[in-house]
């Protein structure tokens, strides 16, 4: 009977073996975490990971192809917060986003923009619902009763 001795990997969505790694860039970014093979052969980040950019800047959550993908947490040095989904490195999907006044937005992103359906709770508590397309949000309603 042969004996296996390679230690097992976890594997990413698509099948690859994920390896534990932990780099600082040449620009001073940090990241620990998985990351696999490109098709090319390059290590790119991959699985769960944190992103410390030299700035302050904070991204915990999952990555593919070395691109923020899947649900994740971004925080800014400022105070502002984004937690969701991503995709192809923007906010994509259903997520939150807690600005620097407190105030938040719950709701749908279309890369990087407010879009589709969604609550914004200002600095006084006051909760407005409706539809947002980026910077316009014709029509928002005061929810009564919050």
């Amino acid at each position: 009977m042969m004996s296996d001795n390679t230690e097992e990997h976890p594997l990413n969505a698509d099948g690859e073996e994920l390896l534990k790694v932990s780099w600082i860039f040449p620009n001073g970014d940090k990241y620990e975490g998985g990351c696999s093979r490109s098709a090319s052969g390059a290590l790119v980040r991959s699985g769960t990971g944190k992103q410390t950019s030299a700035s302050g800047t904070v991204y915990v959550g999952e990555w593919s192809e070395d691109k923020m993908q899947g649900r994740g947490t971004l925080q800014h040095p400022s105070g502002a917060t984004y937690e969701g989904e991503f995709e192809d490195n923007m906010f994509h999907g259903k997520g939150t986003y807690t600005f620097p006044d407190s105030s938040v937005y719950r709701g749908q992103f279309k890369e990087n923009r407010l879009e589709g359906d969604g609550a914004f709770t200002d600095a006084l508590g006051l909760v407005w619902v409706g539809e947002f397309h980026g910077e316009a949000a014709l029509g928002l309603k005061l929810q009564l009763g919050v």
